[in-house]
């Protein structure tokens, strides 16, 4: 089938709904493919199903890239704030602000960021094909050919410009596929490495029964390793480590690596333990950490420290080692949890091989790669929602 459409876009998440947006604000036809049964199923559960849709302090240094410069070019086109004044401009949504920037509808809907781009996709005749999975790509001549199957059909639907916006692995059961990295691999574009990225991390071995004794309990700490640092919550798991901090630590770890965990970057456990002594070190080590942790730490704690010692008794090698258990706390996971439970992928589309105003293939004129298939990972935070939204326009204003 010969189709009259500008282009033809791949996914209907948070970047392929951007794109056809803006190509219908443009006066452009668009036809959307997804696979599931609705847009916007990342979108919907996203932030608990509130939808922490970008955040105000959005820079290249909060994404993880073989070349975060490259996003200079496509935030400069559309911008946080392009964000804020799009969706209160078409959807009424106005922002709140919670922690580190995030921004989220006031609302706390997510189905309100979904709603706004379905009504501008009806109001400007963009077309949407749901449940309609997207079998192979080919060139011919001087069109591309797209394999379908659709209501239990096969249809082939020809076209000279194709978006891929169909995500990458994480979340299988949201149809989740490496789909986008498959058709780049088959017209000879370069591939970085993925892997599971904002993930929870396992512990396996003779640690295991210690991290599940404490599943359940939340620390707020920072987590470092060469690469970074996050000033965030942790949370003890049955399998291991999750939580804000340790989402974030993942983009930047690989197996076999370990990273450090301060349970207490707000104060400076060797000056409380001098002033502990300055007052007459009577307080057992046990009770000044009850100070800063809940009993259940505590009591695990003690399986590293001398809990029932005063601290005027204390020892210069005991005292050093309370202050390198609380501050330098080493983690060596044994893996993470996987694509399943991943936020995001990372690695992906050299962005080498991409337009960085258009999002072109430069190998391949008329295919635009956006979103989680190319290689920028946000942070947590609302960073990849607004790379997909500047992807989606950028990618629209040439198709």
């Amino acid at each position: 089938m010969v189709v009259n459409y500008d282009a033809i876009i791949i996914g209907a998440g948070a970047c392929g709904l951007m794109c056809a947006a803006q190509a219908g604000l443009l006066g452009k036809k668009t036809l959307v493919l997804e696979r599931n049964d609705k847009p916007g199923a990342k979108i919907l559960i996203s932030g608990g199903g509130r939808c922490n849709y970008t955040n105000l302090g959005t820079s290249i240094e909060n994404f993880v890239s073989e070349n975060p410069r490259f996003l200079n070019t496509v935030f400069s086109q559309w911008t946080v704030d392009d964000t804020i004044q799009f969706f209160e401009n078409f959807g009424g949504i106005k922002p709140q602000e919670k922690t580190l920037g995030q921004l989220f509808p006031t609302t706390n809907k997510a189905k309100d960021i979904v709603s706004t781009f379905t009504k501008i996709l009806f109001e400007t005749g963009q077309d949407l094909w749901l449940n309609t999975l997207v079998k192979s790509i080919d060139k011919v001549e001087n069109d591309y050919l797209i394999q379908i199957e659709r209501e239990g059909k096969e249809q082939r639907l020809f076209t000279s410009k194709i978006v891929f916006a169909s995500g990458g692995l994480p979340v299988q059961k949201l149809g989740a596929s490496d789909f986008a990295i498959r058709v780049a691999r088959q017209f000879d574009m370069e591939i970085i490495q993925t892997a599971p990225a904002l993930v929870p991390m396992t512990i396996t071995g003779k640690d295991a029964d210690w991290y599940a004794s404490l599943s359940g309990n939340s620390v707020f700490a920072r987590v470092y390793n060469d690469k970074n640092s996050f000033e965030e919550n942790i949370l003890f798991t049955h399998w291991g480590l999750s939580g804000p901090a340790i989402l974030q630590i993942s983009s930047y770890w690989k197996a076999g690596e370990i990273f450090t965990i301060d349970l207490l970057p707000k104060f400076k456990l060797e000056d409380i333990i001098k002033q502990e002594r300055n007052n007459g070190g009577k307080r057992l080590v046990g009770q000044i950490l009850n100070d800063f942790f809940t009993k259940k730490m505590v009591d695990a704690l003690g399986k590293f420290l001398p809990l029932d010692i005063k601290i005027a008794s204390l020892s210069k090698a005991d005292a050093h080692l309370i202050v390198d258990t609380i501050h330098k706390f080493k983690v060596k996971p044994a893996g993470d949890k996987g694509y399943d439970k991943a936020e995001v992928m990372r690695g992906g589309i050299a962005t080498a091989e991409l337009n960085p105003k258009t999002l072109e293939s430069k190998k391949n004129p008329g295919l635009y790669f956006g979103g989680e298939a190319v290689d920028i990972t946000g942070w947590l935070g609302g960073y990849n929602f607004q790379w997909a939204w500047a992807a989606g326009y950028a990618m629209a204003q040439d198709l």
